[in-house]
């Protein structure tokens, strides 16, 4: 789109100056992005979603931005706020509504208040699709913007966490309409969540701390595909990895794999760098912090800000703050310091830039096929979380296949007709 002939759209970021900077940065990542643009160029033929709205609440990077693109090219209307107000990247923000026509609410490190100002604003746009990362623009639809879901059709959701509060939701018969639970998809948990991860949260500790990992003590808290892939890294770099968990099964996954396996309690004593991806709430507490070393670097990877319980150590220490990038230091009562980076948030996007776009690729194919197919079959749903068909998700997976100069087998008619035959003996 020519940005001096469109109409600027309803936007709140922080500086328009930053949009030519902005789009560079979205070119940078969309050549890593060759699914995305296969499925963009066939969408800008075919127009699928002409007429459609679609509110997003996602992280504002310039991987999202190709995914809004993308969106676009079908003929989508589209309003995009951020999902955590440390990820947003002013100049993608700026560049999406400058270069690209579409309407973005999202200002880095805006407060609690206009975080969910900017909720409200995309769902001003009356939607009939959703994105989430997160649930919380679902969770406003279904608490003070209920006068908007009889339009919606359904949506896609792209977290661990949220998809824990969809499937909470749905088993207390508050959700009204489907959510596709696009984080469960192979290519989205298989890579998003264990390469994506695992390189980005090691990288926003060197850019926070510029620590050495090897010969670390590292301990990673949940061992689900996002702890899997923080600990194979951290372990790849020399570090002697802890797991902690509450599931029997993964913890003895983490056992079988070589990794030590312990309660917090114990693993806050030994830890030098603690990692959490569980989804929960108040996982690393005052009874770890208090018995932690001096200097222990504390970070969270899950989506949300409560995994480590940084409202305790706001009001129980004494505060050194950003005495590093995105980092900020307390002194705790019995003398010792922690770190915390990024405010506890989610750091590979408090602290460094997320995920690589080669990954973001599969995980936004899968979200843009599953917008296209919920539009002719969301009817058919009911309201509750269901999965992404395995036909887009084994597309997906092929799609980008091709794109890396890899091919795999077809079955033969005979292999195929073995395995859909129960009359062949051994």
């Amino acid at each position: 789109m020519n940005p001096t002939t469109m109409t600027t759209p309803k936007h709140d970021i922080a500086d328009a100056s930053l949009a030519a900077e902005g789009k560079k940065r979205i070119e940078w990542a969309e050549r890593n992005m060759p699914v995305l643009a296969q499925i963009r160029e066939r969408f800008e033929k075919e127009q699928p979603f002409k007429g459609v709205r679609f509110a997003a609440c996602m992280h504002v990077t310039t991987e999202t931005a190709n995914l809004m693109r993308t969106l676009k090219a079908g003929g989508a209307e589209l309003a995009l706020c951020a999902s955590n107000p440390l990820s947003t990247q002013d100049d993608t923000a700026a560049a999406l509504v400058y270069e690209y026509g579409i309407s973005v609410f999202a200002r880095n490190a805006v407060d609690r208040e206009g975080y969910y100002s900017h909720i409200n604003a995309a769902l001003d746009i009356e939607p009939h699709q959703v994105f989430d990362d997160g649930c919380d623009l679902v969770n406003t639809l279904h608490t003070t913007r209920t006068e908007l879901l009889p339009n919606i059709t359904g949506g896609c959701e792209e977290t661990t966490t949220g998809v824990i509060r969809l499937q909470q939701m749905a088993k207390d018969g508050a959700l009204t309409f489907p959510m596709i639970a696009v984080n469960d998809t192979d290519t989205k948990h298989m890579f998003d969540n264990r390469y994506g991860t695992g390189q980005s949260t090691m990288d926003a500790i060197f850019r926070a701390t510029n620590q050495l990992i090897a010969g670390k003590i590292f301990v990673v808290s949940g061992f689900g595909y996002c702890g899997k892939g923080v600990a194979e890294r951290a372990r790849g770099m020399g570090a002697e990895v802890v797991i902690t968990e509450i599931d029997p099964t993964k913890a003895l996954d983490a056992l079988m794999q070589g990794y030590r396996v312990m309660p917090m309690a114990e693993a806050a004593k030994v830890g030098d760098i603690f990692i959490t991806v569980t989804g929960n709430r108040t996982v690393i507490a005052a009874e770890h912090f208090q018995v932690m070393k001096d200097g222990a670097i504390l970070a969270n990877a899950g989506h949300f800000d409560i995994e480590i319980d940084v409202e305790w150590l706001e009001k129980n220490s004494q505060k050194n703050p950003k005495i590093r990038h995105q980092t900020d230091e307390y002194l705790l009562g019995n003398g010792r310091r922690v770190l915390l980076i990024a405010e506890g948030r989610l750091v590979n996007l408090g602290a460094a830039e997320g995920h690589p776009a080669v990954v973001m690729d599969m995980s936004f194919s899968d979200q843009a096929l599953t917008a296209e197919w919920l539009v002719k079959s969301a009817k058919g749903l009911g309201a509750g979380v269901h999965m992404v068909p395995v036909e887009i998700d084994k597309e997906v997976a092929l799609l980008k296949l091709k794109s890396m100069g890899a091919r795999i087998d077809s079955l033969t008619p005979i292999q195929n007709e073995y395995l859909n035959s129960w009359k062949h003996g051994s």
